[in-house]
C-alpha cells in the first residue's frame, strides 16, 4: 500500500466527520483556505460511513454507493479535478441528508421504507404505489406478530413459514401490473432481506444498528 493511500485511509478513520452534523459552509471555506486534500478525505469517510449503516438499513440504496464510487474513479482517474470533486461530495451529502428524511415524506417507518422500496416498481401511478405501501405495512406487521419467532432462521419449517406468507401477501395485496416473473423476484429479495435482517423475537437490525 503507497503513502499516499495509507493517509487517505488514516484521515477518513481519526477526521471522521457525520453528515447530519456537517455545517456545508464552513466546509467550503476550510476547502477555499486551502484544505483540500484533507477536507475531501473526512467528507468521503463521512459520506462512507453513513452510506454503509444506510444500505445496511435498506439494500434498495446499494445504486448511492456505486455513484459514489464512479465519482471516486473518475477523480482518481483524472477526468474531474479536485474542485469539480469537491463540488460533487458536496452535492452528494445533501442527497444522502433528504434520502435520510424520505421515509417522513412517504409516511413509513425506516423499515417500513426498506420493504416498500423492495416492493416497488417504477410506473405506478399514485393509487398502485398506495397499495404497495399498505401491503409493505401489513407483510411486516404479520411477520414480527407471527412468523419472526425465536430462531426462526435455524429452522426449515419456520424459514418455509416466511417464505410462504411473502408469497400469499404479495400475490393479495399488489397490484395486477406486476409480471410473474418480476413477482418471483420480488418475493426473492424481501425474503433475503428479512433474513438478513431479523432475528426473531423482537430482534432485529433496527434495534441493533446505532
Amino acid at each position: 500500500m503507497n503513502l499516499l493511500k495509507l493517509r487517505a485511509m488514516l484521515l477518513e478513520t481519526h477526521n471522521l466527520i457525520y453528515l447530519s452534523k456537517i455545517d456545508f459552509e464552513v466546509l467550503k471555506r476550510h476547502f477555499i483556505d486551502g484544505e483540500k486534500h484533507i477536507q475531501i478525505e473526512r467528507l468521503k469517510g463521512a459520506i462512507r460511513n453513513k452510506l454503509n449503516r444506510m444500505i445496511r438499513l435498506n439494500r434498495a440504496r446499494v445504486s448511492l454507493m456505486e455513484k459514489f464510487q464512479q465519482m471516486i474513479d473518475e477523480y482518481n482517474s483524472g477526468a474531474i479535478n479536485v474542485e469539480v470533486f469537491f463540488d460533487r461530495l458536496l452535492v452528494f451529502a445533501r442527497e444522502l441528508n433528504e434520502e435520510e428524511k424520505r421515509g417522513i415524506a412517504e409516511n413509513l417507518s425506516e423499515e417500513e421504507l426498506a420493504v416498500f422500496d423492495l416492493m416497488n416498481k417504477p410506473d405506478l401511478n399514485e393509487r398502485e404505489s398506495m397499495e404497495v405501501k399498505i401491503a409493505a405495512r401489513k407483510l411486516l406487521e404479520i411477520l414480527k406478530r407471527e412468523k419472526l419467532v425465536l430462531d426462526w432462521r435455524k429452522r426449515q419449517q419456520t424459514r418455509a413459514d416466511v417464505l410462504l406468507t411473502i408469497r400469499n401477501i404479495l400475490d393479495k395485496e399488489l397490484p395486477r401490473s406486476y409480471t410473474p416473473d418480476l413477482f418471483q423476484q420480488k418475493c426473492d429479495f424481501l425474503y433475503q432481506h428479512i433474513y438478513d435482517s431479523y432475528y426473531g423475537s423482537s430482534k432485529s437490525i433496527y434495534e441493533l444498528v446505532d
